[in-house]
């Protein structure tokens, strides 16, 4: 499907910078094989996770549902846009690069809340931290990173991606 897994350092940097604690209501924007997903369903409360390729997302809801993964829900739809079907998450983290922060993934961010993605251009990206307290958003950026680009209306199109 011409996709990448992303590093075990990598999964581990995002899973961290979201500051689980077990009872929050996470995103993940990126699927894939589900490997991030899995961990993820551990360490949160619940979790909707969404996948643009029909064929990974039942090949990872398979896999997650074999390990007994029952907090979390596979979706096929474009993450770029955000998740229509539930509208705030405590957690949002996004495995693919954008060009900038969606905003529709930003209208989903509770507050208090922390959404973590790759920004950059499509071959160098840096990991963008945004907390969310108070109706403020405090913004950083941590790790440099490279990531295959999150393809969709609120990423990129594929226009720019040639």
């Amino acid at each position: 499907h011409g996709q990448t897994i992303s590093q075990p350092f990598i999964v581990a940097a995002m899973t961290q910078l979201l500051e689980l604690e077990g009872d929050e209501i996470a995103l993940e924007i990126g699927t894939g094989s589900g490997y991030q997903a899995a961990i993820l369903g551990v360490l949160a409360g619940g979790l909707v996770t969404v996948e643009r390729i029909p064929a990974l997302a039942r090949e990872a809801a398979r896999a997650l549902a074999r390990c007994g993964m029952r907090n979390v829900q596979v979706v096929v739809a474009d993450g770029s846009t955000g998740v229509p079907m539930r509208a705030i998450f405590d957690r949002i983290v996004v495995t693919a690069a954008a060009p900038a922060v969606p905003e529709a993934l930003l209208g989903q961010l509770a507050d208090p809340g922390i959404l973590v993605c790759p920004v950059g251009d499509r071959h160098l990206q840096e990991l963008h931290v945004i907390r969310r307290e108070g109706g403020r958003d405090h913004r950083s950026t941590t790790l440099p990173c490279r990531f295959v680009p999150l393809v969709g209306d609120g990423g990129w199109v594929r226009e720019e991606m040639v």
